[in-house]
């Protein structure tokens, strides 16, 4: 059986907190096979970018820490690994694509400059052929005039453009695996097809595997291979693409579901979940969810369920399943 690109099990981080450690991640397990592209969704608060930030070890020091579990990619523990291993990894083998493309490119060097350096820093190409590259990657994500574009500073692109020379610069080492954290962001809805649709071509062409982080239930649905729910730092529910939206089996997964507009109904007041995300310093003894599930009894606030396999491949945390 082929091993998974990454298997992440365990996962647990941490943050000082004034009183009590703030559990951002709660011991998560998620595995993404070759080729695959796996979507992580949830609220805000639910650790979906600190899960990513673990894996790429960009956690924010000192207050945060990795404090358990196991992370393989390609044979390694990268938890393991010294800050130098884990930046010879980081940018070849996996790369990651962030939230506001304006805020990751530096100002101050051009386009050019900054594909050309992370060519350098991985494969050590020269200068002259490493330009060549960085123009080819521009043109292979649909950036016009990619000879002129090279030579501009960020501040002079669109926010379109800019995630463009964001998606060039992360694959232009063609690696294994590419992590998204809400790649389409403040972008209208045309430049975001555009920019999926150059996801999923990547994937395809250079056999890269995808963890996409969102809260865009439409792109989950147009993208995901497979879904991971979490919630207050856990995974609530992980399936096929087909099994989380047909069938559905946490409450929390159906709750999301519900809130999302739907052309086919006509609705006065859409639904939205009642209440808010525990606070990581304090989380309940039992199901993290209770307090905001319609269904929750007694026994659900006694005792925190464990993450089951209730169908093939489809596996869900709920005591009422």
């Amino acid at each position: 059986m082929q091993q998974p690109v990454l298997s992440i099990r365990n996962l647990k981080t941490y943050f000082s907190g004034r009183d009590a450690d703030v559990r951002a991640v709660d011991g998560v397990d998620i595995d993404i096979d070759a080729g695959q592209i796996v979507c992580i969704v949830g609220e805000s608060g639910s650790g979906k970018s600190m899960t990513s930030l673990s894996v790429m070890g960009l956690v924010p020091r000192p207050k945060g820490k990795i404090v358990d579990g196991q992370v393989w990619f390609d044979g390694l523990d990268l938890l393991t690994l010294s800050e130098r291993q884990i930046s010879d990894i980081r940018g070849q083998d996996i790369s990651m694509i962030f939230q506001e493309p304006m805020t990751s490119l530096n100002p101050v060097l051009t386009i050019g400059d900054q594909l050309v350096e992370v060519l350098r820093r991985h494969r050590k190409t020269p200068k002259k052929e490493a330009l060549e590259k960085a123009t080819e990657m521009l043109q292979f994500v649909g950036v016009a005039r990619a000879s002129e574009i090279i030579r501009s500073y960020p501040h002079q692109l669109s926010g379109g453009m800019r995630q463009r020379v964001m998606i060039a610069m992360a694959m232009i080492c063609e690696p294994k695996l590419l992590i998204a954290d809400e790649p389409t962001t403040a972008l209208d809805v045309t430049i975001q097809a555009q920019v999926l649709e150059l996801m999923r071509r990547m994937r395809d062409e250079f056999g890269t595997s995808i963890m996409m982080i969102t809260h865009d239930l439409g792109v989950v649905a147009e993208m995901a291979d497979r879904v991971v729910v979490m919630y207050a730092g856990q995974v609530v529910e992980n399936g096929s693409g087909d099994q989380v939206f047909s069938t559905p089996l946490h409450p929390y997964t159906r709750a999301l579901l519900a809130s999302v507009p739907s052309v086919d109904e006509e609705k006065k007041t859409l639904y939205s979940i009642p209440g808010t995300v525990p606070n990581a310093a304090r989380f309940p003894e039992g199901c993290r969810f209770a307090d905001r599930c319609e269904y929750a009894q007694a026994s659900c606030r006694e005792a925190m369920p464990d993450l089951r396999e209730l169908q093939e491949g489809h596996f869900v945390r709920c005591g009422l399943i």
